[in-house]
């Protein structure tokens, strides 16, 4: 869909709000689903094309695009524009994701949410009209990460980037060179000393490995593996809800084989067969 499209579906655009800020303050307001909501909802839209389901679904993520794009802000280009490709990516992202893979949405859709966004960067950004093949995307999206000393690389770093990226030393060497081309402007001059120019994107383009989305995307699924722990120990029985824990989860106190058998009084093997099928069925309801 397009922004066209978002309107015909009473989805907020930043245009249509009067302000960026206002845009921000009333996706932020809209409430978050639960993963049984979800559900729920992507089912409807995927048996049934329910397109209010889909609209819910859209709007409870409007506030992760705005996250997502703010990580982008160092590349000098407008925070409305950037949030309003990232809604398309978003809107992809739901048309696809499928329900019964077992996934979060914003899981799944921060993939397409930052690919609109890159290829809105390559449209409009002045030194990436010259990345159009997969390794010059690659390059310039990582290359800053990548450098460990402001300058020239040596020939060590070429290697080390080239084998980090998977591609060959000449990408490497070209796409520094236009990185650091003066007709661009992308580093400030060395011999500029008016402290009130504006910074040379080189100085505040986000770090990719600070990046929000994959923060973000990190959190979710480590609260979605937690809840699931705490599912599994309570289905166990007592016994063996003890032994996981002190074996596994304690680990300032963790006990061996043998000293639970001593407390338990059986084996040391049968301790190791309960916590052998204590961990299958836990194990199980990971993968479920």
């Amino acid at each position: 869909m397009t922004s066209t499209a978002l309107v015909a579906h009473n989805l907020p655009i930043p245009s249509a709000m009067g302000s960026l800020e206002a845009y921000i303050s009333a996706v932020n307001q809209i409430p978050m689903l639960s993963a049984d909501e979800e559900q729920r909802l992507a089912r409807r839209l995927r048996e049934h094309n329910d397109l209010a389901a889909a609209q819910e679904l859209i709007l409870s993520h409007l506030r992760f695009v705005v996250h997502v794009a703010r990580g982008y802000s160092g590349y000098g280009l407008p925070l409305g524009d950037l949030i309003q490709e990232g809604n398309i990516g978003l809107m992809k992202a739901v048309k696809r994701f499928d329900p019964a893979v077992g996934v979060r949405l914003v899981s799944f859709a921060v993939h397409w949410i930052r690919a609109e966004m890159h290829d809105f960067i390559i449209r409009n950004w002045r030194i990436v009209k010259i990345a159009t093949t997969k390794a010059q995307r690659k390059l310039f999206f990582n290359l800053r990460k990548s450098k460990t000393r402001l300058g020239w690389l040596n020939a060590e770093e070429v290697s080390a980037v080239a084998r980090d990226l998977n591609v060959s030393e000449r990408e490497v060497l070209e796409m520094e060179s236009r990185l650091s081309g003066h007709d661009i402007g992308f580093e400030a001059p060395e011999d500029a000393d008016d402290e009130h120019a504006p910074p040379a994107p080189a100085n505040y383009l986000v770090a990719q490995d600070a990046d929000p989305a994959l923060v973000y995307e990190s959190a979710d699924s480590e609260a979605d593996q937690l809840e699931v722990l705490r599912e599994g120990l309570s289905k166990l029985d007592a016994r063996a809800r003890d032994i996981i824990q002190r074996r596994w989860l304690d680990p300032d106190s963790k006990v061996t084989l043998q000293e639970l058998a001593d407390e338990y009084g059986v084996s040391a093997e049968r301790i190791r067969q309960i916590e052998a099928n204590a961990l299958k069925k836990m194990k199980a309801l990971f993968a479920a």
